[in-house]
């Protein structure tokens, strides 16, 4: 018979954490510079990428901010912060989260005040207090795109290469929790990677787009 395969969908931070723990077999995740420290200290192996999509900059169609079309997304945040319009931030340690906080540090700002808003919660409800508050916010392309019908927000800033958001899967190391179904885990790798499940993941479409681009190579 075949792996049945039991999803928990939390943020990066979360499921790296869960990993370390030894509470997962496998984690599918978007933070480069996490998940290098996660197996550097041992917690995971067999690290491969998967595909790749990307983040979008949304804000309200007035754009108080004047930032629609900016081709550096460092110096459209850099623009927000100084008009100190309002930005909602997950604030949740997610990989969106983590790639928010690493375009302020290209912008060179320190990102604090009333106009910055930490909401910690998931990506639709930061999306939600956004629209409603008329503010701006980093969200990945393909949650966009599923919710923008009950938003009134739209892409403002997009295609610059730090907004590039790739995803890897990575097994939790036996030898730090034999427990661990490290044989499944290697199967589930091996099938992700496959080109059967790349052409998947490339064939995936909604709203008339692709979602992912696959990017396993041997």
């Amino acid at each position: 018979g075949g792996i049945r395969v039991d999803v928990i969908a939390v943020g990066t931070g979360k499921a790296l954490k869960l990993a370390e723990n030894g509470d997962v077999d496998a984690v599918l995740v978007h933070a480069p510079k996490l998940e290098e420290d996660f197996v550097a200290a041992g917690f995971g192996v067999d690290r491969r990428g998967v595909m790749y999509n990307d983040f979008v900059v949304v804000g309200p169609a007035d754009d108080q901010a004047e930032i629609a079309g900016t081709e550096r997304v460092a110096d459209a945040f850099a623009t927000i912060a100084r008009r100190e319009a309002l930005f909602f931030s997950r604030g949740d340690l997610s990989g969106t989260h983590l790639k928010e906080r690493a375009i302020w540090d290209l912008s060179g700002v320190e990102p604090s005040g009333d106009w910055y808003v930490e909401v910690g919660q998931g990506m639709a409800a930061t999306l939600r207090m956004a629209d409603e508050k008329r503010g701006y916010v980093l969200i990945d392309r393909g949650t966009y795109l599923a919710l923008r019908e009950t938003v009134n927000l739209r892409v403002l800033v997009e295609y610059d290469p730090p907004l590039h958001n790739p995803y890897s899967i990575i097994a939790v190391n036996p030898e730090r929790w034999p427990h661990v179904k490290y044989g499944q885990a290697r199967a589930l790798i091996e099938y992700v990677t496959s080109p059967e499940a790349q052409a998947i993941i490339g064939g995936y479409r909604k709203f008339g787009q692709r979602l992912f681009t696959p990017s396993a190579t041997d």
